[in-house]
């Protein structure tokens, strides 16, 4: 089994998040990792799903994903012409004695401090799930209090875009 990354325009309205991912649920596959936004157009979202599964029945997914009536258009990003990043919020325990040693941590990982309290501090990262992986490794020892973690989003490289085109601008 092999990761997918699958970028899926559908219309923005109410139900479409649920009609998409039940069919992934009915044919029995486990999403990794989903992410749902506005595009730059109102009228469209992007939603951005990881699933770990064989080709030929992803391929089967897709082609019934295309028949739903408010998909616009499925790409599977191949990670070598695409770019990926998760965001990852955690809060550390970090008094003063182990304050310094987080914040060069956090420096190293080129991430930043959006809050801190006088034994915590809260961290912003964005990254590839490796390096989300790494940095909470490090982090670790110091005392994780409570973190969240989005899914992946993504998009293709290079100045070409899957939402142009006269069938999504009308949409």
């Amino acid at each position: 089994m092999t990761l997918h990354t699958l970028s899926v325009l559908v219309e923005n309205k109410p139900g479409v998040l649920a009609r998409v991912s039940g069919l992934f649920s009915r044919r029995g596959f486990n999403i990794d990792s989903l992410a749902v936004g506005e595009t730059e157009n109102p009228d469209v979202s992007r939603i951005t799903i990881v699933v770990n599964a064989e080709s030929s029945p992803l391929e089967q997914v897709t082609k019934q994903l295309n028949k739903l009536v408010n998909v616009l258009k499925i790409v599977e990003l191949d990670s070598q012409v695409s770019v990926a990043r998760e965001l990852l919020l955690v809060k550390v325990r970090a008094d003063r004695t182990a304050r310094a040693q987080v914040l060069e941590t956090v420096n190293l990982f080129r991430a930043r401090v959006v809050d801190v309290a006088p034994d915590t501090l809260t961290i912003e990262a964005t990254g590839t799930p490796d390096k989300l992986d790494a940095l909470l490794r490090d982090l670790e020892p110091f005392g994780i209090k409570e973190m969240v973690q989005s899914g992946t989003v993504a998009i293709g490289r290079g100045s070409r875009s899957i939402t142009a085109g006269p069938a999504l601008r009308a949409a």
